[in-house]
């Protein structure tokens, strides 16, 4: 299972969901479903912006767990 843990760092740089849109040019319901876990799938492209904002790795927000 992959968990999207892009609310951890969001908390951890004190940035909000709204902030984050802004800056990454995504609606607030494409980041909402990514940050909920509903998302299917990602762009590279999303993803390497949101790193770009959040100064971090694609390791810091997707997580696999074996359940």
């Amino acid at each position: 299972m992959i968990v999207i843990n892009l609310d951890v760092i969001l908390a951890k740089r004190k940035m909000s969901l709204t902030e984050l849109s802004e800056k990454v040019v995504l609606t607030m319901a494409n980041l909402s479903i990514l940050k909920n876990g509903k998302a299917k799938a990602v762009r590279f492209s999303t993803l390497s912006k949101i790193c770009e904002v959040l100064n971090c790795q694609p390791g810091d927000i997707l997580e696999y767990r074996v359940d």
